[in-house]
């Protein structure tokens, strides 16, 4: 069956380089074109908005036409808005074609218009990927997409080069990212502990917060030298915030840690449960509880051959589970269950 695929980060600039899963995808079943954006996505981490503006609308809007009008067969899409534009000219144009939202995070609740839009759109879309668990039920409660389109698969992330080692001399804690991390309380943890620490986020994540002395803050810092700092830290550690409007938090930093072989300490919530297996892969804690946190840090701070066990533990896991191979497996499943049902018709 043939497919287009329409990714917001896949451009004509690094169109020949990407190649997503496609190659991934066993047998020959299926084959794949790569659609490109029109103009190359913003870098996220300098956005004054989480908020997608109207431009950036008619950009997807226009992706994800050009997306329909070349497939035979149908489309795959990355990250929520192209699936809802998509829908959306479904209903709109009367046709129909398969069309599977892979990685689909919406990362907050909201209601009103945009909830009946969403819904709208989305009743057109035939499978979800999702890579929490607990996203399968908040998307069927809250926009009403059927149980049986939802599915769980672990986010995959390409294998990292490790190029530097722990720091043994001037050893610190990392944490990295901004969305929904539980600063404060980790702040609190390390202070009390006095332990060196290094915090690579956004600036707002960190407002209206008193930042301890043990504690760095190097802002704009690229991507580069985040995976460095994460190499040679101690322990990489995954705060977050239990918010009940926050949907999903934190699991791309876990899995790059994990990858990389490092120590991870994350709070159980937000997905985090579903990428670690606590005392085994890694260590989970509960929300906002200082005290738990810092008997974790202490653990594993001061014990070199748990830290070396599980981070062996949570690399060997993330190469079996968290894989370009073991994603691609998971999307040629999916796909051969819609082709399927398709020649039913």
């Amino acid at each position: 069956m043939h497919w287009t695929v329409a990714a917001p980060f896949i451009d004509k600039s690094n169109l020949i380089n990407e190649v997503w899963l496609t190659k991934f995808v066993p047998g020959t079943r299926h084959q794949f074109q790569i659609v490109p954006r029109q103009e190359p996505l913003g870098n996220w981490h300098n956005k004054q908005s989480s908020v997608t503006g109207f431009r950036d609308w008619l950009i997807y809007w226009q992706h994800g036409g050009e997306a329909m009008n070349k497939t035979e067969g149908g489309v795959i899409t990355l990250f929520p808005q192209l699936p809802a534009v998509i829908g959306m000219q479904q209903r709109i144009s009367g046709r129909h074609i398969p069309v599977v939202a892979w990685q689909f995070n919406v990362g907050s609740y909201y209601g009103g218009v945009k909830n009946w839009l969403a819904q709208a759109s989305l009743n057109a879309v035939d499978y979800f990927v999702v890579h929490t668990r607990c996203e399968i039920d908040i998307y069927h409660k809250w926009l009403g997409i059927p149980l049986e389109r939802l599915e769980f698969v672990p986010l995959h992330e390409k294998e990292l080069p490790v190029s530097s080692q722990e720091n043994t001399t001037d050893p610190f804690i990392v944490a990295l990212g901004s969305a929904h991390r539980d600063f404060h309380t980790l702040f609190q943890a390390v202070e009390k502990l006095n332990i060196p620490t290094i915090i690579a986020s956004k600036p707002q994540a960190l407002e209206g917060l008193s930042i301890p002395p043990v504690v760095k803050t190097p802002f704009g810092i690229g991507r580069k030298e985040c995976l460095r700092m994460a190499q040679e830290a101690r322990i990489s550690i995954v705060p977050l915030l239990p918010k009940s409007t926050a949907i999903a938090a934190g699991v791309v930093t876990i899995v790059e840690a994990m990858h990389m072989g490092r120590p991870v300490i994350a709070t159980r919530c937000l997905g985090a449960e579903d990428y670690i297996e606590h005392g085994k892969t890694g260590l989970l804690v509960e929300p906002q509880s200082v005290d738990d946190l810092m008997e974790a840090i202490q653990l594993l701070w001061s014990d070199t051959a748990l830290r070396e066990r599980l981070g062996q533990a949570a690399k060997r896991y993330a190469q079996e589970h968290f894989s370009c191979e073991a994603a691609g497996a998971a999307l040629g499943r999916i796909l051969d269950k819609i082709a399927d049902k398709a020649n039913m018709y």
